[in-house]
C-alpha cells in the first residue's frame, strides 16, 4: 500500500493504534518528561501528546488542558494526521478550519498550533504530538525540528511497550498486557453496561507433545495454534498467552451464546491444525471454557476462574470440546473466590 492511502485508510490507522494498547493508561513517565520539555523549549502554555480514535482525542499525557478527552470533530490534531508534515497554524481566528471551533471561540481560545503526526513505522499517523499557543504566532524552522524529533521519541517509546507485551514464542499479548486489557474491559463493562465474554482455552495433552517430539516441536504446535485462533478473531478481540499451553480471549460486545459460537470455530480450527515434525504431522486438540461477564463477579481473578472450572470441565468430559461456565442462581448475589 502506498503511504497516500494509508492516509485514508482509516481502519488500518484505528488497527495500527489500538495495536499499542494504550488508550486509557494512566500517565508514564516517557510521555510525561516530553510534555514538560515541550513546554518549557518551546514557552508554550499548553501542550499534549493526542491519540485520536475512532470518535474521540484522546491524551496520554497532556499539559494547559484540563479534560483528559474531547470530541473527535473539535480537535486540531484530527486534521494534523492528514498529512505526513507538520501541521502549522499561525492564526487560529484567521484559518477557515477553525476559525469557528469551541475550542478558539471559546476555553482555552486558542490562537496558534504546531502539530507533527505520530507514524508507525507501517505509515498509520495514530495521534500527534502538538504544542498550542493563546496568542498568534508563527513557529520556527528550529521549534518545528525539535518538535519532530520528540515524536519521533514517543513513537519509538510505543513500539518499545509493544515488543515488551507480546509473547516472544507466539506472537500473542503476553499474560500481562491480557490482564491490563481485560481489566480496562472489566471497568469500562461496569461503568457503560454492555456484554462481555471470555474464553479460556489450552491445548489438550500438551505434555505429551512434549515428551514425544521434544520442546521444539511443542514450541512449533504452540505458535500454529495461536495462528489458527488469531485467525478466528476480530481486530476487537484479544487473545493472550497466560502461560505454557493456556491462553484466553477477551470479547468485547459478545453475549454468551456469540462467544460458545465463536469457542467453537476456535475449537474446530485448532483441530484442523497439522504441524510438521521428522515423524511427520503432530495433530493437537484443545479445550475451552466460556465465561460471561455477570454482577457479582467482583474480580477478573474469579472471572477466569469461572472459565477455567468451565475448561476443565472439558477436559473431564474427554477434550476437544467447549463447555460453558454455570450460571449462578442468583447473579446479583453470586461472588466467585
Amino acid at each position: 500500500m502506498h503511504a497516500a492511502d494509508r492516509l485514508e485508510d482509516e481502519s488500518g490507522r484505528l488497527t495500527a493504534l489500538r495495536r499499542y494498547h494504550v488508550l486509557d493508561t494512566a500517565e508514564e513517565p516517557p510521555f510525561e518528561t516530553i510534555v514538560d520539555l515541550v513546554e518549557q523549549v518551546l514557552a508554550v502554555p499548553i501542550c499534549a501528546v493526542t491519540l485520536i480514535d475512532n470518535q474521540r482525542q484522546w491524551f496520554k499525557a497532556r499539559r494547559g488542558i484540563g479534560v483528559g478527552e474531547t470530541p473527535r470533530n473539535f480537535s486540531f490534531c484530527a486534521h494534523a494526521i492528514r498529512d505526513y508534515g507538520p501541521m502549522l497554524v499561525p492564526d487560529a481566528t484567521q484559518d477557515p478550519r477553525f476559525a469557528q471551533n469551541p475550542l478558539v471561540t471559546g476555553e482555552p481560545r486558542i490562537r496558534s498550533y504546531a502539530g507533527v503526526p505520530l507514524t508507525t513505522p507501517d505509515g498509520y499517523n495514530v495521534g500527534s504530538l502538538c504544542a498550542i499557543d493563546v496568542r498568534p504566532r508563527q513557529f520556527a524552522n528550529n521549534e518545528v525540528a525539535i518538535l519532530s524529533n520528540f515524536a519521533r521519541l514517543i513513537v519509538d517509546e510505543l513500539e518499545l511497550r509493544e515488543i515488551a507485551s507480546v509473547d516472544p514464542l507466539t506472537g500473542v499479548m503476553s499474560r500481562r498486557t491480557w490482564m491490563e486489557v481485560a481489566n480496562k474491559e472489566v471497568a469500562r463493562t461496569r461503568r457503560h453496561g454492555g456484554t462481555l465474554s471470555l474464553v479460556a482455552l489450552d491445548i489438550d495433552r500438551f505434555k505429551r507433545i512434549n515428551d514425544t517430539h521434544g520442546h521444539p516441536a511443542g514450541d512449533r504446535v504452540l505458535r500454529a495454534v495461536a495462528s489458527a485462533i488469531g485467525d478466528m478473531l476480530r481486530v476487537s478481540d484479544s487473545l493472550g498467552r497466560l502461560g505454557g499451553e493456556e491462553f484466553a480471549i477477551l470479547l468485547p460486545e459478545t453475549p454468551t451464546l456469540a462467544a460458545r459460537n465463536l469457542a467453537e470455530r476456535c475449537r474446530v480450527a485448532v483441530e484442523g491444525v497439522r504441524t510438521p515434525v521428522e515423524e511427520g504431522t503432530i495433530a493437537a486438540t484443545s479445550s475451552f471454557g466460556i465465561a460471561t461477564f455477570r454482577p457479582g463477579i467482583d474480580t477478573l481473578d474469579s472471572w477466569l476462574q469461572r472459565a477455567d472450572r468451565a475448561l476443565y470441565q472439558a477436559k473431564n468430559e474427554g477434550r476437544n470440546r467447549c463447555v460453558l461456565a454455570e450460571v449462578p442462581a442468583d447473579p446479583a448475589a453470586a461472588t466467585e473466590r
